[in-house]
């Protein structure tokens, strides 16, 4: 029997995202929105493309949640986008309770899917998705981490010429202006980028990473990054969907790891079929942990914002 995955939004997120899943051929994709016609006919559109890309799966584009009903995977991308001069906070008011309904839906119709949630800011929207939903924390993830680590790699590498897949960093932390790039154990192919950078040129990639969005949404004016983002919920819906164990930087409920109790921060996870397996925890620096508490601390005022 064939995967199934929904994305619940159609913007430039949801609908870049239905476009890789289709593309990556991972499973059924069903494209959803509140807006008659639109996951309609980008679905149709996209399915179009199915001869040329051979993928072997079937898109739909529904208003209708019954559509989704037993879905191993949920992605919720639905929700306002950032423009110039706004933090990630400040969609917090307007995309909760979109996130909530969405949450409560997605569980009735598939009670036992993992819920993956994209929507800004992450950290208290994947908590509002875990509050409504009821759904285990194992089964409750948010995309933050393999995008900002993304975005880690690919600067790191121009920086050093090399090709983006050699590099290995990673972001942990809160999704927002005070994200931890880990430098210590970033490298290329082994080799420790403090052994091939300066320190100034390290320090400006770290502050680069942390203002990615924020630049991509100086760009374009009207709107936020959905490639790459598309993409990043993607390959942790693939993880899922394909039982591979991927290890991941996602946003995941920490219990007494790396000292945090009580809430949703990027940390390395490994990723099977039933969602979060275990978090790969390892000794921080007194400076990393400094700035996991200034994390925990913004997400816990986040938190309290959601009214949950």
């Amino acid at each position: 029997m064939r995967k199934k995955i929904t994305i619940i939004g159609a913007g430039n997120v949801g609908a870049t995202a239905a476009h890789w899943a289709a593309s990556r051929g991972i499973g059924d994709v069903v494209l959803l929105d509140v807006v008659e016609g639109v996951p309609q006919g980008k679905a149709l559109d996209l399915s179009q493309s199915g001869p040329v890309d051979m993928f072997p799966g079937m898109v739909m584009g529904s208003n209708d949640y019954a559509d989704s009903a037993d879905s191993d995977v949920i992605i919720i991308t639905a929700g306002l986008a950032r423009k110039p001069g706004m933090s990630r906070d400040d969609l917090l008011a307007k995309n909760v309770s979109i996130v909530k309904s969405c949450a409560e839906q997605a569980a009735i119709h598939s009670p036992d899917a993992v819920l993956i949630v994209v929507t800004n800011p992450i950290d208290a929207m994947v908590y509002t998705g875990f509050k409504v939903s009821g759904f285990p924390k194992e089964r409750v993830l948010g995309m933050a981490g393999v995008l900002d680590s993304a975005r880690y790699r690919t600067f790191l590498a121009q920086a050093l010429g090399v090709a983006p897949r050699d590099v290995n960093a990673m972001v942990m932390g809160i999704h927002g202006d005070n994200m931890i790039p880990l430098i210590r154990l970033a490298n290329v192919s082994g080799v420790p980028v403090t052994d091939l950078l300066s320190a100034d040129e390290l320090a400006a990639i770290v502050k680069r990473t942390q203002t990615g969005g924020a630049e991509i949404v100086n760009h374009l004016k009207t709107g936020s990054a959905f490639y790459t983002p598309g993409l990043a919920a993607v390959e942790m819906a693939e993880a899922v969907l394909t039982d591979s164990k991927r290890v991941l930087p996602c946003a995941a409920y920490l219990e007494g790891e790396f000292g945090i109790s009580g809430c949703f921060l990027g940390v390395p996870v490994v990723i099977g079929e039933k969602g979060i397996e275990r978090i790969l925890e390892f000794d921080l620096t007194d400076d990393e942990k400094a700035a996991m508490l200034e994390s925990e601390a913004a997400v816990h005022v986040q938190m309290k914002a959601t009214g949950l």
